[in-house]
């Protein structure tokens, strides 16, 4: 949610804002309504006055035996149109709050204008591995252990279905990263994989996502779509002390997405799915430190990948492929070796004070003043199943079976799964 000031004060911004990520707003409506709700507001307090004027004088008559019957009209009437206006004003809040949920975030002014095609990549890392025999996609090398087929039977197409080495190797991904994690000073949090609306809203996957995620319809709650719902969501109308900052979270969740608008997209294999795991870094951090969280957040997520020995690349996203309320964001890919592409694996963003306005997640400064709003920032660390899909196709070996690196092979109790 932006600032009511910088509404007033920069429409124009706001409109320029919408428009380079693709989304249709009507600032002017809010400025006619704000305009229209600050008018009724000055006639509200010119009414309080009046009533308050009259109260004196109906209670200073009755003291000393006058009749106040004029002047008690006179304050019912008042009382009436005051009540008729409050109600006009509760309205227009109602309405005001409503278009303000569809207002994106603003883009940061380095953040390059245009779509996908005007993605920066930043760097890279690592070689594209080579074969010396035609490297294979993950779905035949692991036809035994991912059974999309089964998935089906039991919830319908694009779920999955792992079974043996791929079922350990999924719960060893997860407890791996979610370890990494805590070693380098991350709490762990175990969240509930469904949210209230009110959670879905302060994040702002409301009410823009509604289309793409699971609901349930009985109990009003959707399945999340992401564990940066729930883990954000631990701090809504909470305030925190300035000292306490920043607060470093992770924790692992599976992810539900009806995904409605990627028809027509690859959805083979393990690319393109409804439910994937994932652990979530997530990072509330005072204002002037949240650039170098949102560095500090990348770097971590890309060590991962080299201890992995994947090889990377980190893109800069263009405003049109900006999520509605980052206002920045890093994207990291990694190599597809038997699809020969780039798979995207986690998203870093900062979304500065969008969704703690949302939320109402504030800090208290240590030095004094008002609450202040605190910058959120998260990030995939990292995203199932593409990790998978990458480990699998670029460890292949010519006989079908699957290298690990080193950090993996211990905890799987093999160099080699097959």
């Amino acid at each position: 949610m932006l600032d009511r000031k910088l509404l007033r004060k920069e429409p124009q911004k706001v409109a320029e804002a919408a428009m380079a990520k693709n989304e249709k707003i009507d600032i002017e409506q809010w400025i006619e309504a704000d305009s229209t709700r600050r008018a009724l507001m000055l006639e509200i307090e010119d009414l309080r006055k009046q009533r308050n004027k009259l109260s004196k004088a109906v209670s200073m008559k009755k003291r000393i035996g006058e009749n106040a019957d004029e002047e008690m009209a006179l304050s019912r009437n008042t009382g009436e149109k005051l009540t008729l206006l409050e109600s006009n004003i509760a309205d227009i809040d109602a309405s005001l709050a409503e278009m303000e949920k569809s207002f994106p975030n603003i883009p940061d002014s380095d953040v390059p204008l245009g779509g996908e095609e005007n993605n920066v990549v930043l760097r890279s890392w690592g070689e594209i591995p080579e074969f010396n025999f035609r490297p294979r996609p993950h779905w035949e090398l692991m036809d035994n252990v991912f059974q999309p087929e089964a998935a089906g039977r039991i919830a319908g197409s694009n779920f999955i279905l792992f079974r043996g080495w791929a079922a350990k190797f999924q719960r060893t991904l997860i407890s791996w990263m979610l370890d990494y994690h805590i070693e380098a000073g991350m709490e762990e949090i175990w969240a509930p994989f469904v949210a209230k609306p009110e959670s879905m809203t302060a994040t702002a996957q409301l009410p823009k996502m509604d289309d793409d995620m699971y609901k349930i319809g009985r109990d009003n709650l959707y399945l999340i779509p992401t564990g940066e719902v729930p883990i954000t969501n631990l701090y809504r109308d909470q305030l925190l002390e300035e000292a306490n900052l920043p607060v470093r979270l992770c924790g692992y969740t599976p992810c539900f997405r009806r995904e409605a608008g990627s028809y027509g997209k690859d959805n083979r294999g393990l690319n393109r799915v409804h439910q994937f795991e994932k652990v979530e870094m997530v990072r509330l951090e005072h204002p002037d430190r949240s650039d170098k969280a949102h560095e500090e957040l990348l770097n971590h997520a890309t060590c991962m990948l080299e201890v992995l020995g994947i090889p990377y690349r980190v893109l800069l996203l263009a405003s049109g492929d900006l999520s509605f309320a980052a206002a920045k964001c890093f994207d990291i890919e990694i190599w597809s070796a038997g699809q020969e592409k780039w798979l995207e694996v986690s998203s870093i963003s900062n979304f500065r004070d969008f969704q703690a306005r949302r939320g109402n997640m504030r800090y208290r400064p240590s030095g004094g003043g008002k609450p202040q709003f605190i910058h959120t920032l998260n990030g995939s660390g990292l995203a199932l199943p593409r990790l998978i899909i990458s480990l699998v196709e670029n460890g292949q070996q010519a006989d079908g079976s699957i290298k690990l690196p080193s950090a993996l092979a211990e905890r799987m109790g093999t160099e080699v799964i097959r």
